[in-house]
């Protein structure tokens, strides 16, 4: 299985609308970072894990032709705000994307992208065929295990696919979620910043703590912001531990 980072920031992206703080990233363009996502295909499955706003750029600079399953982790605007961008794929594909996610985050995209369902369908608009995944599923060659987990106030989902397990927007993991990660031979996991620590999100020595306990051979982390330089970040992190950037290609 190959995953490629298709986007690696905060929110907000980075640099963020209007480019303040631009000077704060230098000239590394593994420091400007677009909204969280992941592709990760095997011979037979393509699946994306959130669709940010970006994703029409980031699935053409990957070259993202087929896609089998989406799968959501939450319903905050920076993992779902994309998805009318799927309608070039049903076109293509002639059949509507299946997507999986936690209920009460197909609760919210039916609210928000009510154009695409029921009665009043756009016609044109995308069409996916949502369901929510509460236990273990095999789909193709991919067995796909959702990890609750708390992000602030809200329990959101992240995805073990094979060996790859996929959690970002991170603050607390319950043991049951970390029992269902350790073995994974490749960690993703958030890490916003440095310092100081934040209410919703695990600061990059948190990250480094859980990742350390979890044990897998590789982590990367994302969701990084402006104040996160990619080299200098490195250079102190574990040689297991390193910072993904956007279009970073790892088989697994």
């Amino acid at each position: 299985m190959k995953c490629t980072f298709l986007g690696t920031g905060t929110s907000m992206g980075v640099p963020v609308a209007g480019g303040f703080g631009r000077e704060m990233i230098g000239n590394d363009p593994r420091n400007q970072r677009t909204r969280c996502s992941a592709w990760l295909q095997t011979d037979q499955t393509s699946v994306v894990i959130d669709i940010g706003p970006e994703f029409r750029i980031q699935s053409i600079r990957s070259n993202i032709r087929h896609i089998d399953l989406v799968l959501i982790t939450h319903e905050h605007m920076d993992h779902i705000a994309g998805l009318d961008d799927l309608r070039s794929y049903n076109y293509a594909q002639k059949t509507s994307i299946p997507l999986l996610s936690s209920e009460r985050a197909i609760q919210s995209i039916k609210t928000r992208f009510d154009y695409m369902f029921g009665d009043g369908k756009y016609p044109g608009s995308t069409s996916l065929d949502m369901e929510v995944i509460e236990s273990n599923q095999t789909f193709r060659d991919l067995e796909i295990t959702p990890l609750p987990y708390q992000h602030g106030s809200i329990e959101i989902l992240g995805f073990r696919v094979n060996d790859f397990s996929y959690m970002t927007d991170v603050k607390e993991i319950p043991d049951s979620t970390m029992e269902k990660v350790k073995g994974s031979k490749v960690l993703v996991l958030s890490g916003l910043r440095w310092e100081p620590k934040h209410p919703t999100h695990l600061t990059i020595p948190e990250a480094v703590d859980i990742a350390n306990e979890i044990g897998a051979q590789r982590t990367y982390l994302i969701h990084m912001n402006s104040y996160v330089d990619h080299e200098k970040t490195n250079q102190k992190l574990p040689k297991h531990i390193r910072l993904a950037y956007d279009q970073l290609e790892i088989e697994i």
